[in-house]
């Protein structure tokens, strides 16, 4: 049975668990009294420490449902439904805090945050989307099965320069391509919309005078809009289009650590999903929330960025080859951007 983590073994708590002990009693305290059952005459309810750590490990060692009943003595039936339970309760106690819409204010900083490490300014953020690998659903036909010959959901994410997700989307098929999710997605219509809090429009460098919106940068499989900025398309470009290129694609580099710090420590995803669709979003979920979690409460680990340039638990979209380049405006907007970038 679980014993509650002491300063002694943080180190070996942090490796089992992939969280601090000052992290797992913080998330412990917010969902216990949501996963707290009443003991009866009968039966001795698992107390919620328990419950937590038997997810944590599910989640962080990637082991199943089979492998966790003899780690911790349990049965099978129950392990899931503490999982289930538990990674419901994450989300739907956690999000609100570490996945909360960004407000005017929020959206500023993470421009700044992009222009100080990655020197492209009026970034408020990067967007991708990956494939979960899952176990076929029943009933589920070929809706899941992607390009890369296997069945999966996908998550698609907006990032800021800290690695921690600002808005996802989770579960959609696994045979649709980037730019269809996002296209569904309320976030996208909240951003064409202009309801998203964005910050007005503001000069590239204070010597200018001309306004640029703030953008989010996608890459080819994502239509060029007027918040929304893709690479250059060809192959022979201009050394203008080319820089520009390349601060496009160092920028984007955040999204794909982020995933890649998530996928390696939450190994779950280092195989597929073997669970039923509604615990399988619940899974990515909860994962999503701990990732923002971790990040703000442990911070940094040298392990992290390196090994979240070796993850292989998730894989690209395919690119859609119809993708609308965008009006006359977008296309000034970023042949603006590629102006500033060769600017002196």
């Amino acid at each position: 049975m679980y014993t509650t983590p002491s300063c002694g073994s943080m180190t070996r708590n942090f490796n089992y668990y992939r969280i601090s002990t000052t992290t797992f009693d913080y998330i412990l305290y917010h969902i216990k009294d949501s996963i707290t059952l009443q003991n009866t005459n009968y039966r001795t309810c698992i107390p919620p420490t328990e419950m937590l750590a038997v997810t944590l490990r599910y989640l962080a060692s990637g082991n199943t449902f089979t492998d966790m009943s003899y780690t911790f003595q349990l049965g099978i039936k129950t392990i899931s439904r503490i999982v289930t339970q538990v990674c419901h309760q994450i989300w739907t106690i956690l999000s609100g805090e570490h996945l909360a819409a960004p407000t005017t204010e929020r959206w500023l900083l993470i421009a700044e945050g992009f222009k100080r490490r990655a020197n492209f300014p009026n970034c408020i953020g990067c967007v991708d989307g990956k494939h979960i690998r899952i176990e076929k659903f029943p009933k589920s036909g070929t809706m899941n099965f992607n390009y890369k010959g296997h069945f999966s959901i996908v998550l698609l994410a907006v990032v800021d320069s800290d690695y921690r997700f600002v808005y996802v989307d989770i579960g959609s098929y696994g045979k649709d391509c980037d730019s269809a999710i996002f296209q569904r997605t309320s976030f996208y219509q909240l951003l064409t919309e202009g309801r998203l809090s964005i910050p007005p429009p503001v000069p590239l460098h204070s010597s200018q005078n001309n306004r640029m919106p703030h953008v989010i940068l996608g890459d080819e499989a994502f239509q060029l809009t007027e918040h929304l900025l893709r690479p250059f398309g060809g192959n022979h470009l201009d050394v203008k289009k080319r820089i520009y290129n390349y601060r496009h694609c160092r920028a984007r580099r955040y999204v794909e650590c982020a995933f890649g710090i998530m996928v390696n420590k939450w190994r779950i995803f280092h195989r597929p999903l073997n669970v039923n669709k509604k615990l399988s979003k619940s899974i990515v979920k909860a994962c999503v929330v701990l990732h923002n979690i971790v990040r703000e409460k442990d911070g940094y680990r040298g392990e992290d960025m390196f090994m979240s340039f070796m993850h292989d638990g998730l894989s690209d979209l395919p690119r859609e080859g119809s993708v609308l380049h965008g009006g006359h405006t977008a296309n000034d907007i970023r042949n603006n951007f590629a102006e500033y970038f060769v600017s002196p």
